[in-house]
């Protein structure tokens, strides 16, 4: 994560970090002002729950023209009329099923244009047939004629009911699509800031290029790349291990401890060598289904938010410069093996972890910010109660010496942790954060972080299948009734192993 580089000098042992949430407020910025910004529509068809009568727009603009050469050809049209898409329910009857074909007769007279139709018997409520037919009809129809359509299908079927197409950034929906999942942030790149320890050190930005172009030439399914690191760079690893590992054993909390000895044990971890992707990326897959994969720099929000709804943790491979060893203007693989890797061990913080990007997909630029918040004041500077104290389990408090004394010191603000009140609270990226946030357990945030997730506003909700690595999207009765069904099948097997036991 970042904080300014006069923290450096006040704080030697500080580290300046990625903000995900300044990230979160230009990206929402940027598409307030700009109409090009990639978006999906995601059609919300649950028939079993009908209620209210809306429309969006799907409106046409004409180009533009400019005022220094004569106006084109296009330029000279009129604009199209503008018509919306509107999602139709309706119900016959076995007497009125005739008004299928009238229904095609309104859909002439309006010049609606039929996008998408399907049927099923309708609910078996009262005086309903076994003939009877529901239908969902996805249409687009001129909004001059919204009104007057609706009024005409009235008259020719029953239940008439219309919905609103909601339309939701676009998300990944399986893990190989986080291969698009690669916008970045330029800001702290050697190459353009003048403040970057090694802006003025060619040698160390062309070898940050090479190891950037691992992570840029890489997709899933390939293998992790290694990287043969130089006898400079395992010197400045060597002079941030061994001075946090002095402090670790009395300020991490003791899920840290325990996953960084079986990675001393089992991936190499410790003064003399920098642990390599593949090896620490297997023993994360065998303890918690997270993986690593090489990423190229600073990732925007949405987009590191997302790979975890995956179990994936974007990780840098470049080291920062031997110049500044306990100052990084950006995430390194300092602050990503030592401060995240251990704590991505755990089963608890993974799933914790994993709640806060499924409830980053399809989500608001706004909601994109306070989950961006979220994730500051607990994934990167959380605390938690431990042994009748304070433990650290951030990974910006565990990679940082000087923050992480701060942090467990009597000067230190520290509040409970409550996603409303923390998705609000205003942070610090200069100097230490003027307030902390302490979970009673990993259990307990995870939980807080759902209930929360269920108040975001999306037209649907999403759920992680493990087998596939991929997220469903539940937006249909019929995707619902299937993931209960699996369900009912865990809970029958499970209903049996108590029986055994009894």
């Amino acid at each position: 994560m970042k904080t300014e580089h006069v923290a450096a000098q006040s704080a030697p042992f500080g580290a300046r970090r990625q903000s995900l949430i300044e990230d979160a407020r230009k990206e929402r910025a940027a598409a307030a002002s700009s109409s090009s910004s990639i978006t999906s529509s995601i059609t919300s068809s649950s028939i079993s729950s009908i209620s209210s009568i809306s429309s969006t727009s799907s409106s046409s603009t004409s180009p533009s023209s400019s005022s220094s050469s004569p106006p084109q050809e296009e330029d000279r049209k009129e604009p199209k009329e503008e018509r919306v898409v509107l999602n139709v329910v309706f119900a016959l009857s076995n007497e009125r099923q005739s008004g299928l074909f009238k229904t095609g007769k309104i859909f002439e007279t309006f010049e609606a244009k039929l996008l998408h139709i399907e049927s099923r018997p309708a609910r078996k409520v009262k005086n309903s047939m076994a003939s009877d037919l529901e239908f969902f009809l996805r249409c687009e129809v001129p909004r001059a004629d919204l009104e007057e359509f609706i009024n005409s299908l009235k008259r020719v079927a029953d239940d008439i009911h219309t919905f609103p197409e909601e339309k939701v950034p676009w998300f990944p929906r399986r893990i190989k699509e986080l291969d698009r999942c690669n916008l970045l942030i330029t800001k702290f790149d050697p190459n353009v800031d003048q403040e970057h320890p090694g802006f003025s050190d060619p040698e160390y930005r062309k070898r940050r290029a090479f190891i950037s172009e691992l992570a840029f030439s890489y997709k899933q399914g390939d293998p992790l790349p290694t990287v043969e690191y130089t006898t400079e760079e395992v010197s400045t690893w060597r002079e941030v291990y061994r001075t946090l590992r002095t402090i670790y054993p009395s300020m991490a909390c003791s899920q840290f401890l325990e996953a960084l000895q079986q990675l001393e044990a089992e991936c190499g971890y410790g003064e003399d060598r920098i642990p390599q992707l593949p090896e620490v990326s297997a023993f994360l897959r065998e303890k918690t289904g997270f993986q690593l994969r090489p990423a190229v720099g600073l990732l925007s929000a949405r987009d590191f938010l997302a790979s975890l709804a995956f179990r994936v943790f974007q990780c840098t491979q470049y080291i920062r410069h031997a110049s500044s060893p306990m100052h990084s203007p950006e995430p390194d693989c300092c602050h990503e093996l030592l401060g995240h890797v251990p704590m991505l061990a755990d089963k608890e913080f993974a799933e914790f972890s994993q709640e806060i990007g499924l409830a980053s997909l399809g989500a608001s630029d706004e909601d994109i910010e306070k989950l961006s918040t979220l994730y500051w004041f607990t994934l990167e500077f959380g605390l938690c109660k431990q042994n009748g104290g304070l433990k650290a389990y951030g990974a910006g408090l565990l990679s940082s010496y000087g923050e992480l004394v701060y942090a467990l010191s009597n000067e230190a603000e520290c509040r409970p942790f409550e996603p409303e009140e923390t998705a609000v609270q205003p942070y610090q990226d200069q100097t230490y954060q003027p307030v902390y946030f302490v979970s009673e357990s990993f259990e307990e945030a995870k939980v807080k972080m759902r209930e929360y997730s269920a108040k975001i506003q999306r037209p649907f909700s999403v759920r992680y299948d493990p087998f596939t690595c991929s997220v469903e999207v539940l937006d249909r009765p019929d995707k619902i009734q299937n993931t209960l069904g699996r369900m009912k099948e865990d809970l029958r097997i499970l209903h049996g192993a108590l029986e055994k036991l009894t």
